[in-house]
């Protein structure tokens, strides 16, 4: 078959969600389809500081901050980070709506430090919404917002206990921001980011497709969330994990099993990329 360029998201895709280590059938699959001449590039809404555990896989290149910084080995294809008045506005109008906020350098991440205050009044599940950001928070280096310096800002995540608490901010900045929010009823509150409309995954794709010179026919993209949905519509052949998102699955040429479950490596080998 024709050399590929292979897309992959991470948390619930490469790894587990959260977590910074794939499975060996995983990483096998990765180098021996880099043997086999095709090409891997990480594609995240993570920062570089929170991606930079998993380089040591040796990928050629990454699509970070869900499309904001894009680079092809050492060389920077794309870097975007919001304007000074953007992230003031979201910070603003985001923070007096009770709005939990974690803002992602490109090399640094900061969150608020109020998470108990905020989950003060959001009923059954506080205490385990507290461990699983306390955990996030310490697998993926996130400083407390007191921390922060002023470096350029590429994204805001956001975690709220109702959508009403988004509408002023969603007013003034939906023309310019996504507002990607996925809903964790389970843990009685809504999380998500807001992504700069200059870019998304997608995007990313277009970039590094054009620079090592592959049509987008030969791409394939890996994913299992809403927020990888402009990746798999751009790329030739996209692929859900069977861990993902319905609606996803319902859109991709393929599903494959879980992340636990091999998944990747399953996937390669059916698409004949190993």
């Amino acid at each position: 078959m024709g050399k590929k360029l292979i897309f992959l998201d991470i948390d619930g895709t490469l790894t587990p969600s959260g977590t910074n280590v794939p499975p060996a059938s995983a990483v096998g699959a990765i180098k021996k389809a880099q043997e086999n001449g095709h090409k891997v590039f990480l594609c995240t809404g993570r920062n570089l500081d929170m991606l930079s555990p998993l380089l040591v896989y040796g990928f050629d290149g990454v699509v970070a901050s869900a499309g904001g910084y894009v680079a092809c080995g050492d060389e920077v294809l794309f870097d975007c980070p919001m304007t000074q008045s953007q992230l003031e506005r979201a910070m603003r109008l985001l923070g007096e709506s009770g709005v939990f906020r974690t803002i992602e350098a490109k090399d640094a991440t900061f969150g608020d430090e109020n998470l108990g205050e905020f989950l003060a009044n959001a009923g059954e599940g506080n205490s385990e919404l507290v461990r699983w950001r306390k955990a996030l928070a310490e697998k993926l280096n996130i400083k407390p917002m007191g921390e922060y310096d002023g470096r350029p800002i590429y994204k805001v995540v956001v975690m709220c206990l109702d959508w009403s608490q988004l509408e002023p901010a969603k007013r003034e900045l939906e023309a310019e921001f996504d507002f990607c929010i996925q809903d964790l009823a389970a843990r009685g509150c809504l999380n998500g980011e807001l992504i700069n409309r200059k870019f998304n995954k997608g995007t990313g794709v277009k970039l590094a497709a054009e620079r090592l010179g592959f049509d987008l026919e030969d791409t394939v993209g890996f994913g299992d969330s809403m927020n990888d949905l402009d990746m798999l519509k751009v790329v030739g052949t996209s692929v859900c994990m069977e861990n993902g998102s319905p609606q996803l699955k319902a859109m991709s040429d393929m599903v494959c099993p879980s992340v636990e479950e091999n998944g990747l490596a399953d996937a390669f080998i059916k698409l004949g990329l190993i």
